[in-house]
């Protein structure tokens, strides 16, 4: 290793002089949190769409209901979190939820799907009865 590597590699991102790093004039020394806020605990949040939590879990107090579960993906994952958390069937199930609601979210994909799986039925069947004959 040459002297300029040497010199590069001794200046990288924290070890850099601080009056060569812009984030030095926003950090505190010693480090400080800001603000006070007015609450211990954040007040619970309130919403229509109730989230699917695991078995015996509270609910954090700010959760998010952006994409609530829907359809058939959504039926999996509320029979997914009455499995415990130790067992791999619920993560499948959690697995499997995902991928239905890929298919759910895109219907095109799902007819395309549906459609390959009827040519393909049809062949089988088809190459069975002549294999009979």
């Amino acid at each position: 290793m040459n002297h300029s590597e040497a010199q590069t590699t001794a200046h990288s991102a924290p070890d850099q002089n601080p009056v060569d790093r812009p984030g030095v004039p926003q950090e505190m020394d010693p480090p400080a949190p800001l603000g006070n806020a007015h609450w211990i605990r954040p007040d619970q949040q309130r919403s229509e769409a109730q989230p699917v939590i695991g078995h015996g879990r509270p609910l954090t107090p700010v959760y998010s209901v952006e994409n609530p579960p829907r359809a058939l993906s959504g039926l999996i994952r509320r029979a997914a979190y009455r499995v415990p958390d130790y067992r791999v069937r619920r993560w499948v199930m959690l697995m499997l939820a995902d991928r239905v609601d890929v298919l759910e979210s895109n219907p095109m994909r799902l007819l395309r799907g549906a459609a390959l799986l009827s040519v393909l039925g049809l062949g089988a069947y088809g190459a069975r009865r002549l294999l009979r004959s």
